[in-house]
């Protein structure tokens, strides 16, 4: 698909399936320069769920090792967002993008903390789900929309959001999903251009269908390319939308059970690959076609993590007991290449363990370690290669434990605590704890960074964390 398929005047009303272009009349102009999607290292952009590729690393911050929310100690800048909202910041360019869910009820909330309930929040108040552009040099909201409002049509866990699934954008367009009420694309001037409604997603427990948790997983874009992966109890698929009108340009069905990891694509030397993380199979696909190259059992009952690639292997995890795997998997597998019996490797799965795999974060692969984070404030690293462990620590701050995945640049680790505070940690063989910072607020979602800069998404606020210049 040629890129200049961007540069298109929406003169008609264009319907396909269950797709709507907005906005006809438009021209949408896009710059050929640099596409968010496919960063040059200069780490400007961070363009979905951590960064491109979900590596959660960008060399060359010079961040500060230390700052305070409650102070301003090397807080650049604060700006409040409405509503609440876990998924994580973006960036292209000189914008971040945030998302979030605004309830009528003025006392909505969220539950942090560990503990293994599977309440439903009992928030079904009439909603506004929202889209903000914030200015990265000094935090004004630049535009905002609203995507969607009336009223959930489904549940939420009591300690997510109706805003969970974080944004993408290739610095051009940035399509936003919420769930049952829909995957929405802009420009990134704020011009609506099409939405694609993928029916109702029912995301719960596996085992209590009756139970709602409401999706988390979030849209990526690859090429010409948005990919959505959409586990539910009944109708799991994986898709591919045209990013320049929302027409559906594959779909391939999935036997799955409900999931909330975002798929991943990767450039490897058999091609490229795209990686799903789920409950009965992890699985490989031709993100060109939708077809199925490899699957992988094994894995827990409830999946979350994103998987990531480095090294030529992709490692997946996932921390439900009892299963709790990590898997390493060489690129160009192909059929099915589950473990067998005891066996821990094979000729595609490199090396794996059992009960050591994570709940909520992500896993981060950097400078040859892979950084396995426990919800529970244990963190682990292992060779990349060989799977060897090189520690099992666990951190001098737990509170209400960790969600958000950790993010690396510089060699340093940065890990956000549910309950407010940041730690700074060395990477390497011996961690060391060089600091830890009170942001003032819940904190649930990733942060990004870009260009010396941290942008925190917080429970009320998006921080922008950096020395000043």
């Amino acid at each position: 698909m040629a890129r200049g398929r961007f540069a298109l005047l929406l003169q008609r009303a264009f319907v396909s399936g269950r797709a709507a272009v907005l906005g006809a009349g438009i021209l949408i102009s896009w710059t050929p320069s640099q596409s968010a999607a496919q960063d040059d290292g200069s780490h400007a952009n961070w363009p979905s769920f951590r960064g491109p590729a979900a590596s959660g690393v960008a060399d060359g911050q010079d961040l500060p090792d230390r700052w305070n929310g409650e102070t301003g100690e090397n807080i650049l800048w604060r700006t409040p967002i409405p509503g609440l909202g876990h998924s994580s910041p973006i960036v292209a360019g000189d914008r971040v993008f945030v998302t979030s869910a605004v309830s009528s009820d003025p006392d909505a909330t969220f539950r942090p903390g560990l503990y293994g309930d599977g309440d439903a929040s009992t928030d079904r108040s009439l909603h506004r789900w929202m889209v903000y552009a914030v200015d990265r040099n000094d935090g004004r909201i630049l535009w905002e929309r609203a995507a969607h409002e009336g009223a959930p049509i489904d549940k939420r866990h009591v300690k997510s959001t109706y805003a969970s699934s974080t944004p993408a954008t290739d610095g051009r367009i940035v399509v936003a999903w919420f769930g049952s009420h829909g995957l929405h694309a802009y420009d990134v001037e704020g011009r609506p251009l099409w939405t694609v409604d993928v029916g109702r997603v029912d995301a719960g427990a596996y085992d209590i269908p009756s139970y709602e948790w409401g999706p988390a997983s979030s849209p990526i874009i690859w090429e010409d390319q948005v990919i959505l992966q959409v586990d539910t109890q009944d109708d799991s698929f994986i898709a591919a939308f045209d990013a320049a009108t929302g027409e559906t340009l594959w779909r391939t069905g999935r036997d799955e059970l409900p999931s909330w990891g975002t798929p991943t694509v990767a450039s490897t030397a058999e091609g490229p690959e795209l990686v799903t993380n789920a409950s009965n199979f992890i699985r490989g696909y031709d993100p060109r076609t939708g077809e199925e190259l490899w699957r992988l059992g094994g894995s827990s009952k409830i999946t979350a993590p994103t998987p990531v690639f480095g090294g030529g292997l992709f490692v997946v995890a996932s921390g439900r007991a009892p299963e709790r795997p990590i898997f390493a998997v060489r690129t160009g597998a192909r059929g099915d290449i589950t473990l067998t019996g005891r066996n821990t490797e094979n000729e595609a799965v490199v090396w794996s363990w059992t009960r050591r795999g994570p709940y909520m974060p992500t896993p981060l692969i950097y400078e040859g370690t892979v950084y396995i984070l426990e919800n529970s404030g244990i963190l682990d690293a292992y060779d990349l290669e060989t799977g060897r462990e090189i520690y099992r620590s666990r951190l001098p701050h737990l509170g209400s434990g960790y969600s958000a995945s950790p993010v690396a640049a510089d060699g340093k680790l940065y890990l956000s605590g549910e309950d407010g505070e940041m730690l700074v940690v060395t990477a390497g063989p011996e961690p060391e704890h060089l600091a830890t910072n009170p942001m003032g607020e819940w904190l649930m979602a990733t942060p990004a960074l870009s260009e010396g800069v941290m942008f925190v998404r917080a429970a009320r606020s998006l921080f922008a964390v950096g020395r000043e210049r």
